[in-house]
């Protein structure tokens, strides 16, 4: 049979079943049923005999879609040759076609991660670089209102020195330093973890920014960036400090109108405070106090090693009568629950923060909103002046600050710093060797410490 031509493919009318035409040199028509002709090329690629269908039908003239008898022959000679090299020409378009696919997919990678904003990374860092022991509350709690309506929106390629310096003068102009440095250093950690990973190295053009900020050229003159805080409480304030509490409570129960009358300070919360003074104990310690460690027979006080700072090991509190009062009365409020101090609304401990918010909302005249100015009262949470200590002469106090007052009070009762310190269950200066192996536990040292402690606070408050 000769060799196809244009006449005859014109000619050629559909059947009741498909047939091919043969052109020669591998190049077939086939006439479908329905009268569409398409093209067909045979050829044999290592030994196997295989068959590709041309994308385009026939066409007397090439364009739009279709293909001509000449240009049939053309690509069937080209699939040909290709065969003989030993390359099947079907593989070669899935090839081709992958490497297209694999092209588009970076380039949209790539698109994608340009518009990639601080909020996308600061949830990556949230999700697989970070883990606190709250969880990652407190990151998202103090992101979500102080960095992310700032900055979150903004694409990371495009965050710069100024953006951060910015979120950290905001935290300043509203009076918390602290927060301001806090809050520095989360942000040097979050950009540390995505400066070693994609998409965020490749995004971060001029390197990490955090490098460039100088945090005590941010903070107010006056702020002592190492927090050493020097607030106490004397003699005169904590007597202040019982007379409160006792006031708030006749007051309101004399009062008419209770729902008018300032609300006196919630017992349990008067009995951490006390508990905190006598102790030395921190406020996280305290919070979550269980009643199966306080033991009233042996007075004493244990806190495993998984309540205390830096998880550095299990400490014992030797409890004063002081101390012990106030755990009783405490026993009387919570002891009916597994905790000390527990949450209100759910099973547990309360939120660690909790007594110190509880008692920095009645001292709001201390409190700035982001702003700068007067805080605003917030929903469900007091909002008055009544845990002024001095007249606020001295600034506001904190629970921590109880704990430093007690190490003030032993220290003036002549104990020595080493059992002050050790009171306060901090990690000792001298070398690991000695830690390791000088392993006595003044017990003795510091029940008396603690004791002498207990009797100074019920003389100031006779």
């Amino acid at each position: 049979m000769g060799k196809l031509t244009v006449r005859g493919i014109v000619t050629a009318k559909a059947k009741d079943k498909p047939y091919k035409l043969m052109d020669g040199d591998g190049l077939q028509l086939r006439v479908a049923t329905d009268g569409d002709k398409t093209w067909l090329v045979r050829y044999t690629i290592n030994g196997m005999e295989r068959q590709y269908r041309l994308p385009r039908k026939y066409r007397e003239a090439s364009g739009d879609g279709f293909c001509s008898l000449q240009d049939a022959r053309e690509e069937a000679a080209k699939i040909r040759s290709l065969a003989r090299q030993g390359i099947d020409y079907q593989v070669q378009l899935l090839q081709v076609a992958d490497a297209e696919k694999q092209r588009l997919s970076e380039e949209a990678s790539a698109k994608k991660a340009e518009g990639l904003t601080f909020h996308d990374m600061f949830q990556a860092w949230m999700q697989d670089g970070v883990r606190r022991k709250d969880g990652n509350a407190e990151l998202l709690r103090s992101f979500s209102a102080d960095v992310l309506p700032l900055i979150g929106s903004k694409s990371i390629k495009d965050i710069t020195e100024h953006d951060l310096r910015g979120v950290l003068r905001a935290l300043v102009n509203r009076g918390v330093n602290r927060a301001a440095v806090v809050m520095r250093n989360n942000l040097k950690q979050m950009f540390a973890w995505a400066e070693k990973r994609q998409p965020w190295r490749k995004l971060l053009i001029d390197g990490d920014p955090m490098e460039l900020i100088e945090i005590e050229k941010i903070v107010s003159p006056t702020y002592d960036l190492n927090n050493q805080r020097d607030r106490i409480l004397s003699a005169e304030e904590i007597r202040e400090l019982q007379q409160i509490y006792l006031d708030l409570r006749a007051s309101y129960d004399a009062a008419e109108n209770k729902r008018t009358a300032p609300h006196p300070v919630d017992p349990v919360i008067q009995c951490a405070t006390w508990i905190m003074l006598s102790t030395m104990s921190r406020v996280g310690e305290t919070s979550m106090a269980r009643w199966e460690h306080v033991n009233f027979e042996s007075g004493k006080w244990f806190i495993p090693k998984a309540n205390v700072k830096g998880n550095l090991s299990d400490f014992d509190v030797y409890l004063s009568e002081f101390s012990l009062k106030h755990f009783r009365r405490l026993y009387e409020l919570t002891g009916h629950t597994d905790w000390c101090f527990p949450a209100r609304h759910k099973d547990g401990h309360v939120d660690v923060k909790s007594m110190s918010k509880q008692i920095g909302d009645r001292q709001s005249m201390f409190k700035k909103s982001a702003d700068g100015g007067p805080r605003r009262p917030m929903k469900n949470r007091k909002h008055d002046n009544t845990l002024v200590l001095g007249e606020g002469r001295k600034g506001a106090w904190t629970p921590h600050d109880l704990r430093r007052t007690g190490a003030t009070l032993m220290q003036s009762m002549g104990v020595s710093l080493e059992i002050i310190d050790r009171c306060q269950n901090h990690v000792l200066p001298g070398s690991k060797v000695r830690r390791h192996y000088l392993l006595h536990d003044y017990a003795a040292e510091k029940r008396e410490a603690w004791r002498l402690l207990g009797e100074r606070l019920t003389e100031t408050l006779i």
